[in-house]
Parts: structure tokens; sequence; C-alpha cells
């Protein structure tokens, strides 16, 4: 299905009004803004609960922080070419569940695009396109084939000298998924860790109707243009409506395709809702660097997965179990 609107425009990710037990904090964690809201009986109650989803989170951002020289990433980072890295069970779990995405689509997802060389500048001081040579030579020690496993050691080696792992493309939507994970143990029936626009939701409002997402226009804000319930799902949107440079009438992201070194072109904005907001990060960043065409029919195949995709001519896509309610 698609709609046509007359401007360009992105998702913003926004909750209905709470009902009466629904508390609900602000702050920044991992450098960016954390809301977290739950179902309780009292404020006391829930500032307990937030408390621990936030000492959750921060034990996260510790164990996966690539700016952390402690951490056991910098560790991977630091040993690359020339040794393995024994690391805790979880972040080994973690690395090969992102290997796993790499392989299922195509290398469209690679946590080791931290290796790349930052030729693309997207902060307005680029006065012209990098050469194709300087483009190619940008991803030489990209490649997620090179990151290797040791399972009965759990250890994690770098084949290449000089190459680096990052989890900034499916960080944040892992430690919602944790947080998550932690409160609903805590018995917390309800609730939404919202990271930075990587959304988890979790139970139903305090109405007993499902948590709904509204879909708007940044150049109209106060227009949802879609309601879509999200029933213990999340939802992550990645966007270029702000970070990008335009050559010879080329619209050029800040969302690279660590395959080739270019920038991705002719989408503005992808929202992905799938079971898990770590897959909904790495998917939705996927499917920006996949295209619209290529995009939509990998989701199509994905039995859990869903998106909505909106190119630079301000078209909006759907794939085909999204059902918006207008």
């Amino acid at each position: 299905m698609k709609v046509i609107v007359t401007a360009y425009c992105f998702f913003l990710i926004s909750t209905i009004t709470f009902a009466q037990g629904t508390y609900k904090r602000t702050m920044k964690l991992m450098g960016s803004r954390f809301d977290i809201t739950v179902i309780a009986d009292s404020q006391i109650q829930a500032d307990g609960f937030i408390d621990q989803a936030v000492s959750e989170i921060e034990r996260i951002e510790r164990l996966i922080s690539s700016w952390d020289a402690n951490s056991q990433t910098s560790l991977i980072n630091r040993n690359a070419g020339i040794k393995p890295v024994v690391v805790d069970k979880e972040l080994y779990h973690l690395i090969e569940r992102a290997i796993g995405i790499s392989k299922l689509t195509q290398g469209a997802f690679d946590i080791s695009y931290a290796s790349m060389d930052k030729i693309w500048k997207f902060d307005g001081s680029m006065t012209e396109k990098p050469t194709d040579s300087e483009i190619s030579e940008s991803v030489v020690k990209v490649g997620y084939q090179n990151i290797i496993l040791n399972k009965e050691e759990t250890s994690v080696f770098l084949k290449l000298a000089g190459m680096k792992i990052g989890f900034g493309a499916i960080g944040k939507g892992y430690a919602a998924d944790k947080a998550k994970d932690l409160l609903k143990q805590r018995g917390v029936k309800a609730g939404i860790i919202n990271a930075s626009g990587d959304m988890n939701t979790w139970g139903f409002q305090t109405t007993g109707e499902t948590w709904k997402i509204a879909i708007t226009n940044p150049l109209n804000k106060d227009k949802v243009f879609a309601m879509l319930p999200v029933d213990n799902r999340a939802i992550v949107t990645s966007g270029n409506y702000e970070k990008f440079v335009k050559f010879d009438n080329i619209r050029y992201s800040h969302i690279i395709d660590p395959r080739t070194g270019y920038p991705s072109t002719g989408i503005i904005s992808v929202s992905v809702l799938a079971p898990k907001a770590e897959l909904a990060d790495a998917l939705a960043t996927s499917i920006f660097v996949m295209g619209k065409d290529v995009g939509l029919n990998f989701v199509n195949q994905l039995e859990t997965i869903d998106c909505i995709i909106i190119n630079e001519s301000g078209e909006i896509f759907y794939s085909d179990k999204i059902q918006p309610k207008q």
C-alpha cells in the first residue's frame, strides 16, 4: 500500500496520554535520551523499578562501549590482528547474533563498520565528494567474515590489524531489551523503554488498551497520519532527514553501506517493528542500505517483522502485514 504526502517527513515516536498509575522518567544514558515508563501502584514503587532499569542500562554500556578503554569491546579492538580476547558470554552472544544478522542481510548490517575510515562528513564541512578510490579504500578493514568466534572459549578475534567493532547500530536497542526483561522479571506488568526512538513495549495501558504509536509529519507535528498498536513489540526508526550531504543533486545519507563505503540514497526514513529492539535496530539500518524495493521484499519474507519506508519524494510505503489506522 502506498500513500502520497506533499512534504518530506519522518517518524516521531510518541504515545497517547498516560493514565493514572503510569509513571515516566526522562534521563540521559548511553549518550542519548531515554524515557522509561512503567505502570506501578505508586511513585515510590515506580522509582524503584526505574532505578533498576537505569542500573541495567549502565551495565550494558560498560560492557559494549567502544569509548570506554576498560570495556571488553575496547579490549577486542586493541587486540585486532594480535590475539583472541575471552569475553563474557553475554557479549559473545551479542556479537554472534550480530554476525547472524550480517549473514541474513548479506552484509548490509555489519558491526565492523567501526573500522571504516571517516571520509564522509555530515557536519557541513564537506565541499567535494570523495574519489571512488578513496571510498573503496575506506572499507578495506570492514567485513564481518573477519570476526572469528571461538564458542568453547567464548573468545573474539578480529583478523585484521586496525579492525574494530562497534554497537552504535544495535546498542541502544539491546539495552532497551535488557531493561524490559529485567522489569518484567521484577513484576512490572506493563511499560515502555524509549531509547532515543528505539521503543520497546510490553503489557497494556491501565485502560486495558494496547500501547499505540503515533506516526507524525515533522513539518506538522500535531497531525498524525497513522496510529499503530504495538503489542509487546519494539519499533525503531532510522532517518537521514538531518544528517546528509548533497553532491550532483544526489542526497547522501549518514547511513553508509559497509560493503561499499557509499552512503545510502533514495530513502529518508525507515521504521521497523520486531519482537526485539536489538533486531529492529539492526534491520532499520539494513533496510536503509538495501533501498526501498529490496528492503520491502526482504521484510515481506520475514514472519514477525514489519516496516514503513519514506522515500525522498515523500511517498510512504508499508510492508504487506501492516494495516495502518488512518
